[in-house]
């Protein structure tokens, strides 16, 4: 039987093998010269993976990028089976000569990074049949209820949730994004923000998250899945 690991279980399992935790999964990226080389590579994933890979398994392939995402469908969170995969995944990929990796730093891309749009909203019960329709989106798996989450059904599209407001707001943004990024990539994603014109609003819950914001105001997050759990609270 599957177990669900802790954010901290999952970061540690996958660290040296070149993944993240990132937003209740794991994620690597393995740069490519071609898409036939990106296919193989996932080809690859897949023959490791078995019969688990489309329970767990999805790979975004483009002609210099395969990313990889580990989630267990059923749980809708990371298990014990989906740190074997990433192991498995990350030594057939060597096999073949790629390098499995986060895309840390400024000479990368970017780094692996999911996106949610978080509402601030009154009445979450009541405006969350609105965005569900609009966006064609579909309940999360084992979270149905009137104030969970949205997300994509064919996974292309970054999550909408949905945050309480005690007032109305009406001199601010109501609408914010997330940028889920690996634990250390934070520092140098906020750097950059700063340097770009931002503002830090707040690090008050940091390093679970850090708000910003731009010259005029509009605020994203940069969130970790660190300092989440009680033993990761000092």
């Amino acid at each position: 039987m599957e177990r669900i690991l802790s954010r901290r279980e999952a970061s540690e399992a996958v660290q040296d093998h070149g993944w993240r935790y990132v937003l209740g999964t794991l994620q690597t990226s393995v740069p490519v010269r071609t898409l036939a080389q990106a296919i193989s590579v996932a080809a690859d994933a897949v023959t490791v993976c078995g019969e688990d890979a489309d329970r767990h398994l999805r790979v975004d392939v483009r002609p210099d990028l395969a990313v990889f995402t580990l989630q267990s469908s059923e749980h809708a969170a990371v298990t014990d089976r989906d740190a074997e995969l990433a192991r498995l995944i990350s030594a057939a990929a060597g096999t073949s000569g790629f390098l499995p990796e986060p895309g840390l730093g400024a000479e990368a891309p970017r780094s692996v990074q999911l996106l949610e749009i978080a509402i601030d909203a009154l009445d979450i019960a009541g405006i969350r049949p609105f965005w569900k329709a609009v966006l064609g989106y579909a309940d999360e798996a084992g979270a149905e209820g009137p104030e969970d989450p949205l997300v994509d059904p064919v996974g292309q599209g970054p999550a909408f949730w949905f945050q309480q407001m005690d007032r109305p707001r009406p001199q601010r943004n109501r609408i914010h994004v997330d940028i889920s990024v690996p634990h250390d990539e934070a520092a140098r994603r906020i750097e950059a923000a700063l340097a770009a014109g931002g503002r830090l609003v707040s690090a008050t819950r940091a390093p679970a998250f850090w708000v910003l914001a731009d010259p005029e105001g509009n605020e994203a997050c940069v969130t970790t899945w660190q300092g989440r759990d009680p033993q990761d609270v000092s």
